[in-house]
């Protein structure tokens, strides 16, 4: 409160309104806190670390799986030999590049299931754990290209020939012919499912309710400088912008 000029003027902020400029203040109705750093719904870095090396492993294990499963699913290619040489038993066939196509369907089958796996698990992980998606899938697809190659039929093709005999068919070793191309299936699919995942289902942070009833409990009532209200700067209603004349308390001839 001041003298001037012999009137007494009050200050120019209500008593009871809030200064919006309160770092203190108590937040708006409608808003909500962030999750803690290093809570379940956001952890750190150590943890984010920890999940992706735990599915990078599981992935690279589950590469067993699909290497049994390719050996046992592969078309088998058929060869014979005349003695001499070694041919194709049916040179029309397709189950030279039979192979590389159940592979890569199995990749595909793996890379959603995992993605999946994942997503339910970790719903909030982070680009580590979408980096140990994709650096599981590789190291998988590699353990079950050995696996196939090891465990199926023998690579030394003369002497299965010798062994077997002249005109006898046996199996070709199994091969992946487009090896570049098949080990990196898994990754792109399971990268691909679990941000197709996040996007549907993942956990959204939640919006602020700028309503009437959260201006009107933050500037202290209705229409209290809420933007856009009858006092507001630019709301077109007369006397917009301009401040209240502040109230004459007394008169009188005092010092100032």
């Amino acid at each position: 409160m001041a003298w001037h000029d012999g009137t007494v003027t009050a200050p120019l902020t209500p008593p009871h309104q809030p200064n919006p400029h309160d770092p203190w203040q108590a937040p708006p109705s409608g808003s909500h806190l962030a999750p803690a750093y290093g809570s379940p719904d956001d952890p750190d870095t150590a943890t984010e670390l920890r999940q992706a090396a735990a599915v990078v492993a599981l992935l690279t294990l589950s590469g067993i799986a699909l290497g049994l499963l390719w050996l046992w699913l592969a078309p088998r290619v058929p060869l014979v030999s005349d003695g001499s040489a070694v041919f194709l038993e049916n040179s029309e066939g397709e189950e030279a590049i039979g192979a590389d196509g159940t592979f890569v369907l199995l990749a595909v089958a793996f890379g959603l299931v995992s993605a999946a796996a994942v997503f339910w698990r970790l719903r909030r992980g982070g680009v580590y754990v979408v980096l140990g998606l994709a650096l599981g899938g590789v190291l998988g697809s590699l353990v079950a290209w050995r696996v196939g190659v090891w465990l199926g039929p023998s690579s030394d093709v003369v002497s299965r020939a010798r062994e077997v005999g002249k005109g006898v068919a046996f199996d070709a070793p199994l091969e992946l012919h487009a090896a570049a191309v098949a080990v990196l299936v898994w990754s792109i699919v399971a990268m691909a499912a679990h941000l197709a995942l996040t996007g549907v289902f993942g956990p959204r942070d939640p919006e602020p309710e700028w309503g009437g009833a959260g201006w009107s409990a933050y500037y202290g009532g209705p229409g209290e400088g809420a933007p856009g209200g009858p006092g507001a700067p630019g709301s077109g209603a007369p006397g917009a912008g301009v401040p209240p004349k502040p109230p004459v308390v007394g008169g009188g001839s005092g010092a100032s």
